[in-house]
């Protein structure tokens, strides 16, 4: 059963205390606290939706293993300045021409 949120709505007309409770699609909102009596409403909240272009997703498609076998090559900076090659064909390493600063 889906869990809702509710808040309590205050004699002045401000929010009040915020709850949670368990309850069947099928039952109607609540209208009165439980507990206090108070008038409450629900509170919508956006849900979570996990598909099939989440965060694990995006990281293997960027993967080297990924990269290498569509035909990309990736390199990755290191502490020296070069650029050493993770995946795919190409030269070992790249680095710049310290006359030109060009690659």
């Amino acid at each position: 059963m889906p869990t809702y949120v509710y808040r309590e709505i205050c004699e002045d007309g401000s929010d009040g205390e915020i709850f949670e409770v368990v309850q069947s699609m099928a039952e109607s909102s609540l209208t009165i606290h439980p507990k206090t009596g108070r008038p409450v409403k629900r509170v919508l909240l956006p849900f979570g939706l996990t598909t099939k272009y989440g965060d694990n997703h995006d990281k293997n498609r960027l993967s080297d293993h990924n990269l290498d076998r569509l035909g990309f090559t990736k390199y990755q900076k290191s502490d020296d300045g070069t650029y050493e090659k993770t995946a795919g064909t190409g030269p070992d390493s790249i680095s710049r021409d310290p006359m030109t600063g060009e690659f």
